[in-house]
């Protein structure tokens, strides 16, 4: 069985300031499971304009209390894979764990855009999918509603970590 999840954000800011919040989101107060952030790769086409970028992330490995007893989870690797089309101003950002796999796997695509009613004002689609592939129907049950709800969880957390920033870069843009 998979799990999806659907959430859309609006911030009153600017596409271009929400996507460059993004780039500099850790670290934040709302982030403490995030350990460590780090660009692995960034190119830009120079035909297009569009950059490519690839992120590694080093998150706290979390489990429920009923799962410490069956699994042993250490930290988790997350790679981020982003497009920044500066022409449609369109930010797309896909990431999937790349440790505990056969636990859960979390696929998650963020599609970044300018509001399409308010000006000055940017919208975050998001859609996730959680699979697990440990085995047994029930497990795989109560871990996928565990993955989701952990993730509904982090996607508040998230999206006041890019307050947080967004805040942050005008605070800075308005001292300067």
């Amino acid at each position: 069985m998979v799990q999806f999840f659907k959430q859309e954000l609006s911030f009153d800011h600017s596409w271009s300031q929400v996507t460059l919040a993004i780039f500099r989101k850790y670290p934040n107060p709302f982030a403490s499971h995030v350990l460590a952030s780090d660009v692995i790769d960034r190119v830009v086409d120079p035909a297009t304009g569009v950059i490519y970028t690839t992120r590694l992330f080093l998150k706290k490995g979390l489990l429920p209390k009923w799962g410490r007893s069956l699994f042993k989870v250490s930290d988790a690797f997350i790679i981020e894979h982003s497009t920044v089309d500066p022409r449609t101003q369109t930010m797309t950002t896909v990431t999937k764990n790349l440790s505990h796999t056969k636990l859960m796997l979390v696929e998650e695509t963020q599609v970044i855009r300018p509001h399409p009613e308010t000006a000055n004002a940017t919208t975050i689609s998001s859609s996730a999918r959680i699979v697990s592939n440990t085995g047994w129907d029930s497990l795989k049950t109560r871990i996928e509603g565990f993955g989701v709800s952990k993730f509904k969880d982090n996607t508040l957390k998230s999206a006041r970590g890019l307050r947080h920033v967004l805040e942050q870069l005008t605070n800075a843009s308005f001292s300067q």
